[in-house]
């Protein structure tokens, strides 16, 4: 089925073509049992309303019973476009790319919302003990160029751009009507790409809410999603993980209600050189690409603390990402380092209630961390 344009979605076309094809912006129900003979939350019909953004499908997938709903939620989809208009680094008319042109270390003009988003990336920052940032630019830049060209960076190419990285060297105003950014050091850049899909889903989000949709599901990509009220009679909504190392199977269910949740791992992003594999996912303290889990799905109250999260737990390892959930009663986690023998996972669940998570692979040995 061809995706609707907006003026499909305007127009209720795209509610049609929905209806016609038969189709359901979920999976079909599910009538597996999990590990435990429990019964996995079955399914229902829905209604999926879908734009391009970031370079991937972004969705709100509604209940059908008020398809009066369907204009509001495409005027909510479209506020992702002008968090990309903001945030993205592949347009040279974007926010932060002309923040990332400027050449001398005077204060740039920014909007609120940017400044918004640097306060909630300073915490985190603090928070993770610097795993997570956003002043990397000079690193994704140089692992971008060093695949292009079929080759990893030297250790002198990673410590330059180290050096013209780090959240410590960009300073902001708090207050006003027009705030001001300014680096502290020349060549420091701004890359959002671990915290935008989250952005834009909170964006999304509070649009819906404020036109009075109070059912709904968004995802950015499939891999950053927010849940918000009940679904076919379950509580929230269930959503599906593959799993990490069998991605044709399925690995567990998750009830969200009134939740975020992302995954992160590199699986599928990723590139070999002289036998080694190097994932996508970069540790900004060290700059070469983090390796020490699978997989991190993290459920939290925001999508943009989700994506966050689940990049920084990747970074981080198991052992300080469970120290960061036991001192955050409302983040949760689910931890799957790689499999010590055979196919088995041992994934660890942090904060996650029992009754909301569902375990359906075979190939699967939860824990739960205390």
């Amino acid at each position: 089925m061809i995706p609707p344009s907006r003026r499909d979605l305007l127009t209720g076309e795209a509610l049609r073509r929905v209806i016609e094809a038969g189709q359901s912006g979920m999976a079909d129900a599910l009538l597996a049992v999990d590990q435990l003979g429990r019964p996995l939350p079955q399914v229902g019909d829905t209604i999926r309303l879908e734009t391009r953004a970031m370079a991937c499908a972004w969705c709100v997938i509604l209940n059908p019973a008020r398809p009066e709903q369907v204009l509001l939620a495409s005027d909510a989809l479209s506020r992702v476009h002008e968090v990309e208009a903001r945030l993205t680094v592949y347009r040279p008319e974007s926010e932060v790319s002309q923040f990332n042109r400027s050449v001398d270390l005077e204060p740039v003009p920014i909007s609120t919302e940017l400044r918004d988003l640097l306060e909630i990336c300073r915490q985190l920052w603090t928070e993770t003990d610097r795993a997570f940032d956003p002043a990397t630019a000079s690193l994704t830049e140089l692992w971008s160029a060093c695949r292009k060209e079929l080759r990893v960076p030297t250790d002198c190419e990673v410590q330059l751009a180290l050096e013209k990285s780090g959240l410590q060297h960009l300073e902001w105003d708090k207050v006003g009507d027009q705030p001001t950014l300014h680096r502290l050091r020349e060549g420091v850049g701004l890359n959002f790409g671990a915290i935008g899909k989250g952005e834009g889903i909170d964006r999304v989000t509070a649009g819906l809410l404020m036109s009075g949709v109070e059912e709904f599901l968004v995802h950015g990509g499939y891999s950053t999603l927010r849940a918000d009220g009940s679904h076919a009679g379950e509580p929230g909504w269930p959503v599906g993980l593959k799993n990490p190392l069998f991605t044709d199977e399925s690995y567990l269910t998750l009830m969200l209600v009134d939740q975020a949740l992302s995954t992160s791992g590199s699986n599928i992003q990723y590139f070999r050189h002289e036998g080694k594999r190097y994932g996508h996912i970069l540790d900004s303290r060290t700059g070469w690409p983090a390796s020490g889990l699978l997989s991190v799905s993290v459920i939290a109250p925001t999508a943009t603390e989700a994506d966050a999260l689940s990049t920084s737990f990747y970074a981080m390892g198991l052992e300080k990402s469970v120290e960061y959930c036991d001192t955050h009663p409302l983040i949760g986690a689910i931890l799957t380092p790689p499999p010590r023998q055979g196919r088995q996972l041992d994934p660890v669940v942090c904060n996650i209630p029992p009754e909301r998570i569902y375990f359906d692979s075979p190939h699967t040995t939860p824990q739960r961390s205390e």
